[in-house]
């Protein structure tokens, strides 16, 4: 005998920051309402951001720090909800934070206290783990199957995120269910992640190098940023190179200036003057890691340099070096993936859902909120915030 089919006002499939968001805000408004979450636990996500500190938003939260088709979409939600609408709930459940750097905000009490946070206020919405949502489909109200069971709603709210971490059941759920509703997308691509390069680039620029890590400006299709760059067995990873991969497409160059607060032709130029007799080494060894020093000065010039003392380099070598300390072009031959990738760009097209409300234009209920919309933060808590916000925005309206 098949189940009776339960109603619910609202249900709300996955269960990270911006489903359990707009669930806490549907409720709020006296709302019965139901999260699926497909995974054995809620939050996965919050648990590990941060490496378990939870980076919850960024001081310095703005419109032009989000990729989208529609740089304008993001406006709305982000400036009904703000940075400081979230960090008063932090202070209202008396969880300390404190700045990083560049306005990362993480909380004091660790990932575990942010979830915790969220759950209290989760008490009149039901929540079911290991949900593995069978079908959606709508018959005068939305109804999904789940486990031989069937839920009806008025409201149908996807917050199921991206494919990225797909070990911990992240997927494309969300554009399938779009895609079943005629409702345009954007592929996801892995954002937020390191570079690979080919086995002759790695044995040339990085091979026994890996740990080390610099300070840099990286640049890649107009668009650029400066912070550490970490080399790895397999490319080059780091704050700086996580942002830049967001802008980055498959055979894009990227330029790395190693040297961003000088003109490092002027200043190689310069040592030469002051310390013609001191290898060429020892002085790159005044901004660089040691062996790091030895490999640039080997592999950024026609000739091995690092041994020669800078008297007997001739003067266009140094001007060729130094040009290439500050802009240093390297052609990725891929990135590491969804595997590795914090979040994704691209998800469901902006020009389908209502900025002020996450709701589909085309079909009336259904809506579309944090990492599955094509919207996509910076590192350093900007995707957390599109969270609550576009979560927030749909709450009030379920």
């Amino acid at each position: 005998m098949e189940n009776k089919i339960k109603q619910y006002d609202v249900i709300v499939i996955g269960a990270g920051a911006a489903g359990l968001m707009c669930a806490i805000e549907a409720s709020k408004r006296a709302r019965k309402v139901l999260v699926l979450e497909g995974s054995n636990k809620v939050g996965k996500k919050i648990l590990i951001s941060g490496g378990g500190r939870c980076n919850f938003t960024n001081l310095h939260i703005d419109p032009a720090a989000y990729l989208s088709k529609n740089p304008h979409f993001c406006k709305s939600a982000l400036a009904r909800y703000t940075q400081w609408d979230f960090i008063a709930l932090m202070d209202k459940f008396n969880l300390g934070w404190h700045e990083k750097t560049l306005g990362q905000l993480f909380c004091d009490d660790k990932a575990p206290a942010v979830l915790n946070m969220l759950l209290e206020q989760c008490k009149r919405v039901g929540i079911k783990l290991e949900s593995k949502v069978e079908s959606v489909h709508f018959k005068s109200q939305y109804i999904v199957a789940e486990d031989g069971q069937k839920y009806q709603s008025e409201s149908l709210v996807i917050a199921t995120g991206g494919p990225s971490i797909p070990k911990m059941g992240a997927s494309d759920f969300g554009l399938e269910v779009a895609r079943k509703f005629g409702i345009k997308t954007v592929s996801f691509r892995p954002a937020l992640v390191p570079f690979t390069f080919h086995q002759n680039d790695i044995d040339r620029y990085f091979k026994d190098l890996s740990g080390l890590s610099i300070d840099a400006l990286v640049s890649c299709n107009g668009q650029s940023f400066r912070e550490g760059v970490l080399i790895t067995h397999r490319g080059i990873s780091g704050p700086a190179i996580l942002q830049i991969s967001s802008y980055w497409h498959k055979g894009s160059k990227i330029s790395v200036d190693l040297l961003p607060d000088l003109d490092a032709g002027d200043w190689l130029l310069k040592m030469q003057i002051e310390r013609g007799k001191t290898e060429l080494k020892t002085i790159l060894s005044k901004h660089f890691p040691k062996r790091l020093a030895i490999r640039l000065a080997d592999t950024l010039t026609d000739q091995h340099l690092s041994n020669l003392p800078l008297g007997q380099i001739k003067q266009s070598d140094l001007k060729m070096l130094g040009a290439t300390l500050n802009n240093w072009v390297l052609r990725p031959s891929g990135t590491e993936g969804m595997r590795t990738a914090e979040v994704c760009t691209g998800g469901v097209e902006t020009n389908e859902l209502s900025s002020k409300t996450m709701e589909s234009n085309k079909h009336p209920g259904l809506y579309f909120i944090g990492e599955t919309v094509d919207v996509t933060g910076w590192l350093g808590g900007y995707n957390f915030q599109w969270a609550w916000s576009s979560g927030w925005a749909a709450g009030q309206v379920v």
